[in-house]
């Protein structure tokens, strides 16, 4: 534009080339070209010596899918007679893959969301918690960006359904679609690219009212949200040298890190609709069809009976249920490390019932609260009075069936005999002095004939119901001074040798 602005200034062809700083035939032939109408910016190709090979290029790129390096390209250009340099080669190749990128690039329509309709799920690898690697269920509801993450360790059919459940019960209602990957669990074979679904999750989809449908296999950018859900949290919860984040000590911190997730991300203000997905998902919840009141039961594993001892067998492993389930149908699954019991009401309510971790096969896992209170259990049994004279004695007090659980243990021979003898002797003293003494009795021992008037007697004079005991000062065993003079003085004739001697 400076050399046609000089040209149209002089007029002249020399002159303008010399406030231009260029040759006079340069300006010449822009001039020439804008008369003739055409962009002076074109330029006339050169003839390179690559041009012939050109097509060789582009046959390599397009059988390549765009994907062969400059580097094969040039070696086999090299071959075939080509003299120029591997630079020459890159740069023409680039050329040749962004043609070609241009002509298969893919065309992407806004996808305009509804409330009510769309919700994805899709997996992602979640950190190793003890050895063992964690999945991370991510599902996305399109229109609010709503977010639930869950942390599990397998992908079967039940823990899908669990999942499930579990997502449309934080979300509070049911869309009408739900996409994700095609997977065994949701689909089963590909017949002329027509999907064929698990008729599992056909009828657990039935179940809740909405319909499953699968991306295209092999093209992860036909469900990108779940995909950024999945990258997200991630990102977020599993342990990186980026992030920072500790490692799981247990299952359950690694659930209370996934809830605290969903609570921030579904807090904040998306970049997309500039609201809070909370927020949107308030207004969504109109458009959800209503949850059914009875889950899935497949949602809550696999089912077992309970036996007459209150257990149930899952894995070869017998674990206990409340004891008000016996000879009825309940369900289990594995969740985390933890084996969830679930019972469902005659009204169809669900409930909880049981939690244990999991065990191993010939130990059981037994909790003493699913079982009543044992009566009658050895060691821990209560005299019952079958006749007027035991009831005479257990009514003296404690202290009688105190005694008369020691005498029993300890074998005490005429034990009758001996209660209508604290019976009598009741009525000569007070009821309470003799229930004390039996309770000494019981705590000392001593079931003899006499002990028990012995104490009674003690206990009046001395107004106490303490034992007495030999304190460590004192012992019964015969001293050994006498023998230390001995051989020493002689004793005389017709001496006894006793301890008085020494």
């Amino acid at each position: 534009m400076e050399i046609l602005e000089a040209y149209d200034l002089t007029g002249s062809y020399r002159a303008a080339a010399e406030l231009a700083g260029c040759d006079h035939h340069t300006v010449a032939r822009y001039v020439k070209m804008r008369a003739a109408g055409q962009n002076p910016q074109d330029r006339r190709h050169r003839e390179r010596a690559i041009d012939a090979f050109l097509p060789k290029i582009e046959e390599l790129v397009v059988r390549s899918n765009g994907k062969i390096r400059a580097d094969v390209v040039h070696k086999r250009l090299v071959a075939m007679g080509f003299t120029g340099g591997e630079r020459t080669t890159r740069r023409t190749v680039a050329e040749a893959k962004a043609q070609y990128r241009a002509g298969q690039r893919r065309v992407y329509r806004p996808w305009i969301t509804e409330p009510g309709l769309w919700l994805q799920w899709d997996w992602g690898w979640g950190p190793v918690i003890k050895g063992r690697q964690t999945i991370l269920w991510c599902a996305w509801l399109a229109w609010s960006r709503f977010r639930v993450v869950i942390p599990v360790w397998d992908k079967t059919m039940p823990t899908i359904a669990a999942c499930l459940d579990a997502t449309l019960r934080r979300i509070g209602g049911v869309p009408a679609y739900a996409l994700t990957d095609n997977e065994k669990t949701v689909t089963t074979d590909h017949i002329a690219g027509i999907a064929v679904r698990n008729p599992e999750i056909v009828e657990i989809a039935r179940h809740y009212g909405m319909t499953i449908r699968t991306c295209v296999p092999a093209d992860p950018e036909s469900k990108g949200g779940s995909e950024a859900t999945v990258r997200i949290a991630k990102a977020d919860l599993v342990p990186t040298e980026v992030n920072l984040v500790a490692d799981y000590r247990t299952f359950g911190e690694l659930e209370a890190a996934c809830r605290a997730f969903g609570e921030e991300v579904n807090a904040r203000v998306h970049r997309v609709t500039k609201r809070r997905p909370v927020e949107l998902l308030a207004e969504e919840r109109q458009r959800l069809h209503p949850l059914p009141k009875q889950p899935f039961t497949v949602a809550f594993g696999t089912t077992r009976r309970v036996c007459w001892d209150s257990t149930i067998s899952v894995e070869a492993v017998r674990y206990s249920v409340p004891h008000e389930l016996i000879d009825t149908r309940v369900w289990a699954r594995f969740h985390g490390d933890e084996l969830l019991v679930t019972a469902v009401a005659a009204d169809g309510t669900a409930r909880e019932v049981a939690r244990h971790a999991r065990g191993q096969a010939g130990t059981p896992v037994i909790d003493a609260a699913h079982y009543p209170p044992r009566e009658n259990k050895e060691g821990d049994r209560k005299p019952k009075a079958t006749s007027a004279e035991e009831a005479a004695f257990l009514m003296i007090g404690p202290g009688a069936a105190t005694w008369l659980t020691e005498a029993a243990a300890a074998g005490t021979r005429r034990v009758k005999a001996k209660m209508a003898e604290a019976v009598a002797l009741a009525k000569l003293y007070s009821t309470a002095q003799v229930d004390r003494a039996l309770g000494t009795a019981a705590l000392t021992g001593r079931f003899a004939d006499a002990d028990l008037l012995s104490i009674l007697d003690y206990q009046v004079k001395h107004d106490s119901d303490q034992p007495t005991r030999a304190s460590e000062t004192h012992s019964l065993q015969p001293g050994t001074s006498a023998w230390a003079r001995f051989g020493t003085t002689p004793a005389p004739a017709g001496t006894d040798l006793d301890e008085d001697t020494f």
